[in-house]
């Protein structure tokens, strides 16, 4: 299981290369660009073959680090956009190869938190 380290939704993962490049992975969000539907300490389970879809949330490599953002496909623009709107839209420069995994699921303290997300 991988782990977020860097607040405000942005994560610097050293080496992911112990997940296979078809696995699901786990990260821990950390600062709530995301909020309301990511906040800090949620669980997501990334899957690197997900559909890459506008509208789906992914992580995706930014400017040397990873970032979690909801991706956004405006023609042939690649777009990451946090749920907090005061944030900056950034564009993936080479597009859906930067995506590192689709979230398909989210898990928090309680049940009632736990998310499945179409993949």
């Amino acid at each position: 299981m991988a782990y977020a380290a860097k607040k405000g939704a942005a994560v610097r993962v050293s080496d992911l290369s112990y997940c296979s490049a078809s696995e699901p992975f786990a990260l821990r969000v950390m600062g709530d660009d995301m909020a309301p539907e990511f906040v800090d300490g949620h669980i997501i389970i990334l899957d690197p073959a997900g559909k890459k879809v506008s509208g789906c949330y992914v992580v995706a490599r930014q400017g040397g680090e990873m970032i979690f953002r909801q991706l956004v496909i405006d023609r042939e623009f690649y777009l990451l956009r946090a749920l907090d709107s005061s944030l900056p839209e950034l564009t993936l420069a080479n597009g859906l190869q930067d995506i590192v995994g689709v979230v398909s699921q989210r898990s928090g303290k309680r049940r009632s938190e736990h998310k499945r997300y179409d993949v």
